[in-house]
């Protein structure tokens, strides 16, 4: 890594779990840039990141490819180097069996979920990283590890994310490092049908008696960007109270 200040860019960082990582980045001395599909909300969290010493933000869907070089290309021009990269932008619009699922959603999912993480790290890559290392974490999920009832499209396209972790952990070691963190249920609005309108009965199924936070993910994902953890590649961190020791969601 560069001796000046690191600089991050962070998917689907508007809010949730991307703001939470955002920020927590910039607590430990990190400059950032935030992806969003709103351009109010992008300038309301640069605002609350600090400004724009601190943060920067590019609003465009995560699978658009000219937002995604676009903004590459404006990262390195503002910052001048692009060390951190979080894939964290994902959909679920596909609730129930994937025997009835309809597969121009779920290429949809597979889209964003999978693919532009995909598609982000190679421009990072080459932009940057190739050349003057770097780390990448990849927000996956509990679905990705484990079966979940209704939730089958984003589980595959999570546990594909997982297998992508791992064959780029091995593929660019040893100057780029390649993670992933599986969250459980996250108390965010992307979660909220999950837990909604029965939040005691969710919770109870938890060993650690509580839903996630985003500061819960936000830890773990500063952790493995960091040189504490110089020697994990290719690896997935769950981060799920417990609730995947029972097997099944």
């Amino acid at each position: 890594m560069p001796s000046r200040a690191p600089v991050a860019l962070v998917t689907g960082s508007s809010r949730g779990i991307g703001f939470s990582v955002a920020k927590r980045l910039v607590s430990q001395g990190c400059r950032v840039c935030l992806t969003g599909r709103g351009p109010e909300a992008l300038a309301t969290a640069v605002t609350a990141l600090g400004g724009d010493h601190y943060a920067m933000a590019m609003a465009g869907r995560a699978d658009d490819a000219v937002h995604q070089e676009g903004t590459i290309r404006a990262v390195l021009d503002r910052f001048g180097q692009l060390d951190v990269l979080v894939n964290n932008a994902g959909i679920n619009p596909v609730y129930g069996p994937l025997m009835d699922a309809d597969l121009d959603a779920a290429r949809t999912v597979l889209e964003v979920n999978l693919l532009s993480s995909l598609r982000w790290t190679q421009l990072a890559y080459r932009a940057w990283m190739r050349d003057n290392g770097g780390s990448i974490v990849n927000i996956s999920s509990v679905t990705g590890v484990t079966a979940a009832s209704g939730l089958g499209v984003y589980g595959v396209s999570k546990a594909a994310l997982i297998a992508l972790t791992r064959q780029l952990g091995e593929e660019l070691a040893p100057n780029v490092r390649v993670n992933a963190v599986a969250p459980g249920v996250i108390r965010t609005d992307f979660s909220r049908a999950l837990y909604e309108s029965d939040e005691a009965r969710v919770t109870a199924t938890y060993p650690m008696r509580r839903l996630g936070e985003p500061a819960d993910i936000a830890g773990v994902v500063t952790f493995l960007t960091s040189d504490d953890a110089a020697w994990l590649t290719g690896q997935t961190i769950v981060v799920d109270g417990g609730l995947t020791l029972g097997g099944r969601l």
